[in-house]
């Protein structure tokens, strides 16, 4: 749940207020914006990632006894 929380925010949620302007990075600071963009790509990529490994430990627990 984490992950899906975080490739939520990061891959949609705060890209979708950068492009129809809500968060306006072009009217803050340069240093908080770079902050703000790679950030929001570091979230949505973590996201990823903790899905992946939440959804292999998931399947290995389910999987049948041999």
């Amino acid at each position: 749940m984490i992950g899906l929380g975080m490739v939520l925010v990061g891959g949609i949620i705060v890209p979708f207020l950068m492009v129809i302007k809500v968060i306006s990075v072009t009217s803050i600071n340069e240093a908080l914006a770079w902050i703000l963009i790679f950030g929001s790509y570091g979230m949505s990529v973590a996201g990823l990632f903790l899905g992946i490994i939440g959804f292999a430990m998931y399947a290995r627990i389910k999987r049948p006894p041999k």
